[in-house]
């Protein structure tokens, strides 16, 4: 079961696709945000296909996808959580989860035009799998516990504009990842009891040519222990979206360029789905 927002910006209609088919489901919420997955939303959307009673979504596959969350009231990220991603970056595997914030209006569609901003100079993609809280998470007392508290997974590509981060944040980062539409995010929330978030393969391209090839095996910290930790410093509250980090293969490496007006990123998760955005000027 993937879960959707298809529509121009804004105005987007939530659905979901089963068995190849995708269901309008407006007749049961209007929309995919926080209250809906803390009202146990994705149980509802079972029960409603069991009985059949949601109507086809005319026309589909012509409609923009959106990110499948809207609003979320925070878009919290962990930093080089992949150790050869860490060793790219010229750092050791972190003992403990790194943090970092984004803006939440960051988050955009999938297939959204990401501009480069006014004087950037180093713009970086990065593969990321995301986590959606589906209720809310409090110093929850174990890893295990934790999983109880996420509604399910999507793809983020957390854009980063590293001289900003690098350089002028001292130390703290989100300066180089709040750019107008630095996190294309979707295009499905696919429920976590459905995926099993420790073998995902993830891959990254630009104008085709491969960048990214890692599996969520390789992360340091997985889902739940991430979740786990979070939990003791902040209140975790439905619809938060988490970055897990990403693997090795951005440019930051010194091993690719980075991007530029009219290149074409594409990121993709096994079991979620595939994004395709182009990079343009602002």
């Amino acid at each position: 079961m993937h879960l959707l927002r298809l529509g121009p910006a804004g105005q987007e209609t939530p659905a979901v696709v089963e068995n190849g088919t995708t269901y309008d489901l407006r007749p049961i919420t209007a929309e995919i945000d926080g209250d809906f997955l803390a009202a146990d939303g994705v149980a509802a959307v079972r029960a409603a296909l069991a009985d059949g009673s949601l109507p086809e979504l005319t026309g589909a596959d012509d409609l923009r996808r959106g990110a499948p969350v809207a609003r979320p009231t925070a878009v919290i990220c962990i930093g080089q959580n992949y150790a050869a991603h860490a060793a790219e970056s010229g750092a050791q595997p972190p003992t403990a989860p790194i943090v970092f914030f984004k803006h939440p209006n960051t988050v955009v569609g999938p297939d959204d035009t990401v501009p480069v901003p006014p004087g950037s100079e180093k713009l970086d993609y990065e593969v990321e799998l995301g986590v959606v809280i589906g209720r809310r998470a409090s110093r929850v007392a174990s890893p295990q516990e934790a999983m109880e508290h996420v509604a399910g997974y999507t793809v983020v590509d957390d854009v980063s504009e590293r001289s900003w981060q690098i350089d002028e944040s001292l130390g703290q980062w989100s300066k180089g990842k709040c750019g107008p539409a630095f996190a294309p995010t979707g295009p499905a929330l696919v429920p976590a009891d459905e995926l099993d978030a420790d073998g995902l393969q993830l891959r990254s391209w630009v104008n085709g040519e491969p960048r990214q090839d890692s599996t969520t095996a390789d992360m340091i910290f997985g889902v739940a222990a991430i979740v786990h930790d979070l939990s003791q410093y902040m209140d975790l509250e439905p619809g938060d979206l988490i970055c897990t980090g990403t693997p090795e293969g951005v440019a930051f490496s010194g091993r690719f360029d980075y991007l530029r007006d009219g290149d074409v990123v594409e990121v993709e998760i096994e079991g979620i789905g595939r994004q395709r955005h182009a990079v343009g000027d602002a």
